[in-house]
């Protein structure tokens, strides 16, 4: 399948994002995971799939009530891409936890062509080549992460609970214990969600944010921002990337997007800007077996 790629939104020389097509199929990538050659990842926008109506097109969930064949052939059409057959798929079960399930082989179908035999898993890491680490999105904020020198890779959900649960820290903490990766050497993107213009949150979420950086205000006057009557602003992008500098990893091998779901619902999915009625988009990342 033939495929373009261009630059989306920023017109700068090393552009944030990269739009990419194959065939009606349009979905985005970072510049800093495309030059890793172990790896293939993608961001779904809603262009190239075949749902209907507010699911229109490239929905990726199950759970809201689109037809299952619809989903399916969404899926196969992300798998054309990444070059892979649907049970090379293993799917997150989000229910905005800090729990990180260690993926294998055994796991290989996990959500798309076989049950689930795990539930309440946000966050996905592997060392096996061929399998498609899949979490999934409509504001919240996908978490990349890519150690190339034992090639690991990790792939988190991070609403505000995983944020001020520190789901970030706690991937990377996860693919030491488990793969001997080491922060410096990891490569992290934190993916298209919602943006602090659109994110307003209220007066509790600000204390268990407040809470997650306890005595660091500096932080907290760069990613909370408070706009009266109990109500803030919340940037989860620039959270999230402290959470990674925190865990070790260096500041110029973070890619942050700059495209908000709520500022462009016709082209990505955003539970806010749609007050709910919406479809998933998919976050994908897998090591390549050759």
């Amino acid at each position: 399948m033939k495929e373009e790629c261009y630059p989306v939104l920023r017109q700068e020389e090393k552009p944030v994002m990269i739009q990419n097509r194959a065939g009606d199929m349009e979905y985005l990538t970072f510049p800093l995971l495309e030059d890793i050659s172990c790896i293939r990842h993608l961001f779904t926008t809603r262009l190239g799939g075949i749902s209907k109506g507010m699911y229109a097109s490239m929905n990726l969930s199950f759970t809201r009530g689109d037809e299952k064949e619809a989903v399916m052939e969404n899926f196969r059409r992300v798998g054309r891409v990444l070059q892979v057959l649907p049970q090379a798929f293993v799917c997150s079960d989000q229910t905005h936890t800090t729990n990180i399930r260690v993926v294998s082989k055994e796991d290989m179908g996990k959500g798309l062509v076989r049950e689930r035999d795990y539930s309440d898993v946000d966050g996905l890491i592997t060392k096996e080549k061929g399998i498609v680490l899949s979490t999934f999105y409509a504001d919240c904020v996908p978490l990349y992460f890519v150690d190339p020198v034992r090639e690991v890779i990790g792939l988190s959900h991070s609403g505000w609970k995983g944020t001020v649960g520190k789901i970030g820290q706690k991937t990377v903490q996860r693919m030491q214990e488990e793969f001997g990766s080491k922060p410096e050497e990891l490569l992290c993107a934190i993916g298209p969600s919602i943006c602090k213009d659109c994110y307003e949150v209220s007066e509790d979420v600000a204390l268990q944010m407040e809470s997650c950086f306890l005595g660091k205000k500096e932080i907290l006057e760069q990613i909370l921002f408070f706009k009266g009557n109990g109500k803030y602003q919340l940037d989860l992008w620039k959270a999230n990337r402290f959470i990674l500098e925190e865990a070790g990893v260096k500041r110029e091998h973070i890619q942050i997007t700059d495209i908000c779901t709520c500022h462009n619902p016709d082209y990505l999915f955003s539970h806010r800007a749609s007050m709910g009625k919406r479809g998933n988009l998919g976050a994908f990342i897998m090591l390549r077996q050759v």
